[in-house]
């Protein structure tokens, strides 16, 4: 440990470590000072300046995120005319902006509007030209607000250094400088892989998700359509934070019964389809390794990285197992095998899914995923969505008695649970591929060596004497640096699961944004969304895809068996090379 460092603050003395930032010592300290642009996951930006802090000896304010601690600095936090300079600078933001904050997504949980109350704005004091864009809403998924946008950078740097796709950077100069895709070229045009992480760390309403909130309340109330609903794993280890309560309580009883009050007839489980995803995914990747097929073989089941691939790895699509995301697969089977058991034209059921992915809606409106020529899944919201219903409708959701899920689509394994962290379906794949190829019961059926946060992890299983090599990857970042491995030395691996999300589908773009004292994004939520799966996980009596009594009635009614006929053509696709707009790929130029 190095040797600690004096440093004052407001005439106080502290001990402090050497090489960190103001700001970080001062949190340490219990001195908060604001901040809009800053992200401890991300560069360090120093664009808003609303961190600064008076340095004694220094000829101006600095900025506390970026300007390190020395040996007897003397830091001044509150002073009066520190409170006005940063003061001034927020009501020029405020002033900037538009003026509909009770009309807005964000209103209540927008850091702009935070910092104005914490400051004491009351008033706006400047008057002049506003920038005027407008709204981009070509996409399925994510829509931009140009005029929201109070250019922190979070979002630039979250795609880019994070997500490592690059598609936002800040173009023009001085009053025109605004956040844009290369070329000003439409959200449905660009390079965006819909994963919604910009909306996570935006800290007003510059980035939002497309929302169908009103079109659905809609059709709930149609008596001629039958509603089934579905909500993804990590949907109950969040909804609760929407509420009020801490990260990582498991609200899946309380959901249930909030989705039926909504008006909705039958209640699923994505984990279902996340057993059923299990049975065709495992069945796959033996094939492939039984008959030397393509390997390594990469899931499947993140819709935000199948187009991170189809755009920037369309040389490793063949590597890619052909099921269909759990998600997919729930919609595929409730307008076939259930309105089949209802007797009923399938065209007359409504399925929505709650998810924790703005992509989710890209993926549902991909034209090869609909089923006998109708489109699969009619509605997807997500958790921050599905918890404004919630509300909207006057539900009192922390006061519900806990309900369970409908059958036949309802019942999961622990398997199923734990899609919904990074690893997971990784981990629940072993359980059965191994059972199936061996004929064995794995015993110790938790892989440690797949769990956790770190980017890229490594494993290895055993199966009847052969070395079957793993890994896992989450976040679109850490995604590019495997799959690079994976071009350099293509037999390294043998099975790959990749999640979009930092932490898999717990940190989803999708999911309730952080509380007025948390961070976007920040590790602590995401491994405590992660635990309340993994709890569920070992509460379960059936710990294996393969074992769901459901599952095998429904191949014992319908798909006959995993990878049947039947199977492919309801639960598998296939994924295709794309280009944005006016993007000419570089084979087409040799």
């Amino acid at each position: 440990m190095e040797k600690l460092i004096t440093i004052y603050i407001n005439g106080r003395e502290y001990k402090v470590e050497p090489n960190q930032t103001i700001m970080q010592a001062a949190d340490k300290l219990g001195f908060h000072i604001p901040r809009l642009c800053y992200h401890p996951k991300l560069s360090i930006e120093g664009a808003c300046r609303v961190c600064i802090v008076e340095v004694e000896g220094a000829k101006s304010y600095v900025a506390s995120c970026a300007y390190p601690v020395n040996e007897g600095m003397k830091i001044h936090t509150n002073t009066q005319e520190l409170r006005r300079a940063r003061r001034d600078i927020v009501e020029l933001l405020v002033d900037n902006h538009p003026m509909d904050c009770h009309t807005c997504e964000r209103d209540g949980n927008c850091e702009l509007q935070r910092l104005a109350a914490s400051m004491g704005i009351r008033a706006r004091h400047f008057e002049g030209e506003r920038k005027q864009y407008g709204v981009d809403v070509s996409g399925d998924s994510v829509i931009r607000n140009p005029d929201k946008c109070i250019l922190c950078g979070r979002c630039v740097r979250m795609c880019s250094e994070i997500q490592q796709v690059h598609n936002l950077t800040q173009a023009h100069r001085g009053f025109n400088t605004v956040v844009m895709p290369a070329y000003n070229m439409p959200m449905a045009e660009s390079v965006c892989t819909a994963c919604g992480q910009c909306i996570n760390v935006c800290p007003t309403a510059a980035f939002l998700e497309k929302n169908y909130t009103q079109d659905l309340f809609e059709k709930l109330n149609d008596p001629n359509l039958i509603k089934v609903a579905q909500f993804a794993p990590s949907v109950r280890a969040a909804i609760g934070e929407a509420f009020g309560l801490e990260p990582g309580s498991n609200m899946e009883g309380q959901l249930v019964a909030a989705l039926r009050k909504l008006g909705f007839d039958y209640v699923f489980d994505t984990q279902f389809s996340a057993d059923l995803t299990i049975m065709e995914e495992a069945t796959e990747f033996l094939e492939r390794v039984q008959n030397k097929g393509k390997l390594p073989m990469i899931t499947s089941c993140s819709s935000a990285w199948m187009k991170c691939l189809e755009q920037f790895y369309p040389d490793l699509i063949d590597n890619v197992s052909t099921c269909k995301s759990p998600m997919s697969m729930q919609s595929a089977v409730t307008k076939t095998y259930f309105a089949q058991k209802l007797g009923v034209d399938p065209k007359k059921i409504l399925s929505v899914a709650a998810m924790c992915c703005t992509a989710k809606k890209y993926e549902a409106a991909r034209p090869e995923l609909n089923v006998e020529g109708m489109r699969a899944t009619d509605i997807v919201v997500t958790t921050r969505e599905i918890a404004w219903m919630i509300k909207s409708a006057g539900i009192d959701f922390l006061n519900l008695k806990p309900e369970e899920q409908d059958h036949p689509l309802g019942m999961s394994s622990g398997a199923g649970v734990i899609f919904g962290t990074t690893g997971g379906v990784m981990e629940a794949a072993i359980r059965t591929a191994y059972e199936l190829y061996t004929g064995q019961t794995l015993v110790d059926i938790e892989v440690e060596d797949l769990r956790g946060l770190k980017g890229v992890k490594e494993g290895k299983v055993l199966m009847d004497g052969q070395e079957i090599r793993v890994a896992v990857a989450h976040g679109l970042g850490n995604a590019c640096k495997l799959l690079d491995t994976v071009r350099k030395d293509p037999g390294r691996y043998h099975f790959i699961e990749i999640m979009g999300c930092p932490g898999g589908c717990v940190g989803g773009g999708g999911q309730p944004y952080a509380g007025v004292n948390s961070i976007p994004l920040d590790e602590g939520a995401l491994r405590k969304r992660a635990q309340a799966l993994y709890d569920e996980d070992r509460s379960k009596t059936i710990r294996r895809s393969h074992d769901n009594p459901d599952i095998q009635k429904l191949y014992k009614e319908f798909l006959q068996r995993p990878g049947s006929h039947v199977a492919h053509e309801l639960l598998h696709t296939h994924y295709k090379q794309k280009f944005p707009k006016g993007i000419v790929p570089k084979s087409s130029l040799q």
